[in-house]
């Protein structure tokens, strides 16, 4: 049995990998700012954080939150962040502060060697590969800088650099991909990972960094047009109004149930195979944005077609899907729920949920200022 802290475990992912902590028998604290736009305005503490967690609500940019909340804990579980590639890209210091300052309190104290921490295990993300591998038609394996927006404004959505001669056949991401954030918050999260590696290395704290690709499941927050596409394209569903989808929308990503991304988290814990380093948490599995609305409409049995706005988002990528033979090899990890299941799971989640649509709202603020196009 440990004690535990989980930051941003009232949060979609933290919830559900405080639930399984429970279900093992540690003793857990919540630390979470309840953060209106995921919450909603005035927001308590939701149903599904047990009564037996001990709660605090403060913010991860105090210092002093850091020293009341990692008072005896064993291991640390640091999940809480602002999260949304376009919002972050006009709320620069927001998201600064919240997700690389309040990573670098958390790591100062624990440099200052107050609390004896076994572990500490960091939320990183699929956003800081930017673009996938590809294979070109001779071979070779090459690493494609993000689309100029003069190819991307021809609507010529899967051209990149004309140095690349003929087709470009995307490839799994592993952890040896050279980095290449493409927005703000990607930029942040590789903060967190590589600040908490580093501090992890220098003072012999055992530290993950986990990289998630894109989580779906139910508690994901429906009226947030900055989450996940799966949560996005249902909360519009369940408004009646059709997903809007970007480009072409055959750009592919690895959609993970969050039932496997808790998989992997709690392997982290209990295993030190993957200690100090970073380890992808996917799927392996390449699914457009497309299919996405297309399965979520036909479960939920709606009448409303997808909206292919044809137009693209500044630093958005074309294709970027997880190899999982890091975590599968180190940790034992192996991602169980198929995406038909995990729909069909959220489905039945959706039917009992109401959702405030704030996506045109969202898409009038990134296309005032010229982040859409």
């Amino acid at each position: 049995m440990k004690k535990i802290l989980v930051t941003g475990g009232a949060g979609f992912i933290g919830s559900h990998l405080v639930e399984k902590l429970l279900a093992q028998g540690h003793i857990i604290r919540v630390l979470d700012s309840l953060v209106p736009q995921v919450h909603g305005a005035n927001a308590a503490w939701p149903a599904w954080v047990p009564a037996e967690v001990e709660r605090q609500l403060s913010d991860v940019r105090d210092p002093g939150v850091w020293m009341r909340a990692l008072e005896g804990m064993d291991v640390v579980y640091h999940l809480a962040a602002e999260v949304g590639v376009g919002q972050s890209m006009y709320e620069i210091v927001r998201y600064m502060e919240a997700n690389t300052m309040g990573t670098a309190q958390l790591l100062e104290i624990l440099a200052q060697r107050k609390f004896a921490i076994e572990k500490l295990i960091v939320a990183s993300s699929m956003s800081i590969y930017g673009e996938g591998p590809y294979r070109t038609e001779d071979g070779r394996v090459v690493y494609p800088a993000l689309r100029s927006t003069a190819v991307l404004e021809k609507r010529q959505w899967d051209s990149f650099s004309p140095e690349y001669e003929g087709a470009l056949t995307p490839l799994p991401t592993n952890e040896e991909k050279p980095l290449q954030p493409t927005s703000i918050y990607a930029i942040s999260k590789r903060d967190q990972e590589e600040m908490c590696l580093s501090v992890g290395r220098a003072y012999d704290i055992p530290t993950v960094a986990a990289r998630f690709f894109n989580v779906y499941g139910p508690r994901q927050a429906l009226s947030n047009p900055y989450t996940g596409v799966a949560a996005i394209f249902s909360g519009r569903l369940l408004n009646g109004k059709p997903p809007l989808i970007f480009e072409d929308g055959r750009q592919g990503r690895d959609f993970i149930n969050v039932k496997d991304i808790v998989q992997g988290l709690v392997l982290a814990m209990e295993r030190s195979g993957a200690d100090y380093q970073a380890i992808n948490l996917g799927t392996g599995r390449r699914t457009s944005v497309l299919d996405i609305a297309e399965v979520l409409i036909k479960k939920l049995n709606v009448s409303v077609e997808p909206q292919i706005v044809s137009k693209f988002r500044a630093g958005d990528i074309r294709y970027c899907y997880a190899d999982i033979s890091k975590a599968q090899r180190l940790l034992g990890y192996q991602p169980s729920v198929a995406l038909e299941d995990g729909i069909e799971e959220l489905i039945g989640w959706l039917q009992q949920q109401t959702a405030e649509d704030k996506v045109d709202s969202a898409a009038a603020e990134l296309a005032a200022r010229g982040l859409t196009r």
